[in-house]
């Protein structure tokens, strides 16, 4: 594994300056809009282009170099994150102007994200999938404990020019390792068939495939219900906290630091365990466990509570998501993986894009105005989760919890599902 460690500490110091840079840009909207829905949009306008161009990504991913895409999704990147700093040096920066480039970003990020997954199966042997996905998680949940520290103590400091300053440092790592790191590419799937096939025809490639494996359409229905319950609470997340702490950055940065914490050791767990035998038991328990986490955390307005609950939540997420993740690596020969892994995205990203819809709508006309004083939740919910600012947030975000845990109990009653 010594090849892909050394490509996953580049993207690990460019997933660092990314995330302080969405968390500066998360302070900026709700202080410029202090609406849900406007950071709502933001998540949804970068899930939109995955959605839409996710199957011929796929396509991309199984016919063209993965290490270029990897690199492309990088550049790319960097790029928009500079013009959205010299949009806002000069004072012309927008709300808009971030959406845009949070669609151009999300095409690239798609290819990105479909190549270095595929590349685990030409990089290593199957024993070590699980651990090369706790890894990506391990990844992820570092750069949440280090991002959102650094940015709430460097956003009154630097402010929002300073911090994209660092994330442009960082994507000059990520980009220096992955020329360093040689992928293997897979041989191109043969066609049987005299003639090449048409693009309808590869663009379901990936779709036909799950479906003729009962098992593995039965985890894509189990993700994509647990995901789209999970964004509609993550839409509520950060405003939540903000309304109900007084817009205080650095709390908002110690409970995602908490977050980062939980994630870190959950994946470091399963990288020196390997994660469990029995896969699939990671995966339903996984989701049971963020959800009773997430439950605790809605009904709490203490920060000695959040942190905790939040610990908790992040924790169980690299079991499920490895567990899930090793599942679809040891199940899909690796030169389908690109099609099939993105009409696996296209589907779970649409049942997340529409939970990131309904969210801010929800949360801004009707969850909150109903739990102010005087509201017609109020009386029910008052007493057990507060009134005033952020607590219709709070009632919806616990709906969502409960959602998952749901989810979770209804996967390991589906015995297709539970004995994949």
């Amino acid at each position: 594994m010594q090849k892909f460690i050394q490509l996953w500490l580049g993207q690990t110091a460019s997933m660092i300056g990314s995330a302080m840079s969405a968390f500066a840009l998360t302070i900026w909207i709700w202080e410029s809009t202090s609406q849900v829905t406007a950071l709502a949009l933001l998540m949804f306008f970068t899930q939109l282009p995955r959605i839409l161009l996710a199957p011929v990504a796929g396509i991309l991913v199984d016919r063209w170099n993965r290490k270029f895409l990897m690199g492309s999704g990088d550049a790319v990147s960097a790029l928009l994150t500079l013009t959205i700093l010299l949009l806002y040096i000069s004072q012309n920066l927008q709300i808009w102007h971030i959406y845009v480039a949070a669609a151009i970003n999300g095409i690239f990020d798609q290819l990105q994200q479909l190549a270095y997954s595929a590349a685990i199966a030409t990089m290593m042997p199957e024993k070590h999938y699980s651990r090369a996905s706790s890894l990506s998680f391990l990844a992820s949940y570092g750069a949440s404990i280090i991002a959102p520290t650094l940015a709430g103590i460097l956003y009154s400091a630097i402010g929002l020019s300073g911090i994209f300053t660092i994330d442009l440092a960082t994507f000059t790592i990520a980009i220096g390792t992955l020329i360093s790191v040689k992928i293997p590419q897979p041989a191109i799937a043969s066609n049987p068939q005299p003639t090449r096939p048409h693009l309808l025809q590869e663009l379901s490639f990936g779709f036909r495939y799950i479906v003729q494996r009962p098992s593995l359409l039965a985890l894509l229905v189990s993700v994509s219900l647990f995901w789209f319950a999970h964004d509609i609470g993550a839409a509520l997340y950060s405003p939540m906290i903000l309304a109900r702490t007084g817009n205080n950055a650095r709390i908002l940065g110690t409970i995602l630091s908490a977050a980062g914490a939980g994630g870190v050791l959950g994946a470091s767990i399963v990288s020196i365990w390997g994660g469990p035998k029995r896969r699939i038991r990671g995966f339903l328990f996984g989701m049971a466990g963020a959800g009773l986490s997430k439950i605790v955390f809605a009904f709490s307005q203490a920060l000695s509570i959040w942190i905790p609950a939040q610990f908790c939540s992040s924790f169980n997420f690299p079991i499920l998501g490895s567990s899930n993740e090793a599942i679809w690596l040891a199940k899909v020969a690796p030169e389908v993986q690109g099609r099939v892994f993105a009409t696996r995205a296209v589907i779970v990203q649409l049942a997340s894009a529409i939970g990131l819809l309904i969210a801010g709508p929800l949360a801004d006309r009707v969850f909150e105005p109903a739990m102010q004083p005087g509201g017609f939740l109020a009386a029910i919910f008052g007493p057990i989760i507060g009134t005033g600012a952020g607590a219709g947030m709070a009632l919806l975000y616990a709906i969502s919890a409960l959602g998952l845990l749901l989810v979770a109990v209804g996967g390991y009653a589906c015995r297709l599902l539970r004995d994949a």
